[in-house]
């Protein structure tokens, strides 16, 4: 008896969750008619770094031809930047790539692959995608608990997923915790460490997990160029591990994963230190003031060391992320990554964040009269 091509599809595979990305700015204001500005995908205000645009611009004409598979010269300068070997660079499409090729790997079925609860969802997907059993460890004030985690690692544990701050909560670890954490790991687990909004993270050491990584090779650790680099749109990241991993891993890559343009723009955005410093210093002083907005508002919003602010508003924060959207706000309600009472806001420009404030307040001003009127 013949069966069909949905019969053959795996269990672990029909219950994947898909991905929900923010809602495009485009599809809000077409449909609600209005000017909005998005707070939702934690994406770079300031826009892309202008070394990195005229370095796009320079390479298009050249758009027939296909791009370097190797990315040498990308790799190259990567290896320089963190005192690494070209061979320990692997660049991907961001970080999301990445994570789900570190999976596909080492991980599957017999084997256990260990994350946080509220944390990047592309994490529980790759381990579930590679026929593995997904274990997750619960958040200690809205943070990764490291102890619970080395905790509970088993003889099946393959693979560890950690971000450092965190998404979408904004809390961060600090060095020396996490080679506290790594003493905890046998050396035949793999530590994947995603450090997308690591520049933003002023009390946390850049170096310091590439300095662990040179005492513990059981680590991969993710960079991304889609933040303070502002190339979201360009899809370009890249990874610092052992040479035997990426080599691996480069056998189940997509030919020319990158394309020619986004690998120009990203080897000019490395040179571009005026851009990045500019944007981690806007990012931290309107960081400081939506935060003071909103706990002037009597919200409690968690101490975030990234691009964005993570608060829990009540059991209606769906229905708030709906009024605000009505306003020309759009900002991420977090019960799909387990938090129905939260929302995230990503830290825009002042006009931006002025708008969300305003419209924030409004908002609770509102429900604020309701709450009184009901109880008459």
């Amino acid at each position: 008896m013949t069966r069909t091509i949905e019969e053959l599809i795996p269990d672990y595979l029909r219950g994947l969750p898909v991905y929900i990305p923010g809602k495009p700015i485009e599809e809000v204001e077409r449909e609600l008619k209005i000017q909005a500005v998005k707070l939702a995908s934690n994406e770079n205000p300031l826009g892309p770094s202008p070394k990195g645009i005229a370095a796009a611009r320079a390479v298009l004409a050249d758009a027939n031809r296909y791009p370097d598979g190797g990315t040498h010269r990308l790799r190259e300068a990567l290896a320089e930047l963190n005192g690494v070997a070209p061979e320990e660079i692997f660049i991907g499409l961001g970080s999301s790539e990445i994570i789900d090729l570190a999976a596909r790997v080492l991980l599957r079925a017999g084997l256990q692959g260990l994350t946080s609860e509220g944390s990047y969802a592309p994490f529980s997907v790759a381990i579930r995608a590679s026929g593995a059993e997904l274990v997750l460890v619960r958040q200690r004030e809205f943070a990764f608990d490291l102890e619970a985690m080395a905790n509970a690692i088993t003889p099946k544990t393959r693979v560890i997923y950690l971000a450092n701050p965190n998404n979408p909560t904004g809390t961060a670890f600090s060095g020396e915790e996490f080679e506290e954490f790594l003493a905890k790991v046998p050396d035949g687990v793999l530590v994947v460490l995603d450090e997308a909004y690591i520049h933003y993270a002023v009390s946390v050491g850049l170096r310091d997990s590439v300095a662990a990584y040179r005492k513990r090779k059981n680590m991969l650790i993710l960079r991304t160029f889609s933040k303070v680099y502002g190339l979201a749109g360009l899809r370009i990241g890249y990874a610092i591990g052992t040479t035997p991993l990426l080599s691996a891993m480069n056998k189940l890559k997509t030919p020319f994963n990158t394309s020619g343009v986004a690998q120009a723009a990203a080897l000019a955005a490395l040179d571009d230190a005026e851009h990045v410093a500019r944007c981690i210093e806007t990012n931290a002083t309107e960081r400081a003031r939506l935060c003071a907005g909103l706990t002037e508002m009597g919200l409690r919003p968690v101490t975030s060391e990234a691009n964005f602010v993570f608060m829990e508003v009540g059991p209606d924060a769906g229905k708030i992320s709906d009024e605000l959207l009505h306003m020309g706000v759009i900002v991420r309600p977090l019960a799909w990554m387990g938090f129905p009472e939260a929302i995230r806001v990503s830290v825009g420009t002042a006009e931006e964040n002025g708008k969300f404030l305003r419209a924030m307040a409004e908002v609770l001003a509102k429900r604020a009269g309701k709450s009184v009127l009901a109880t008459r």
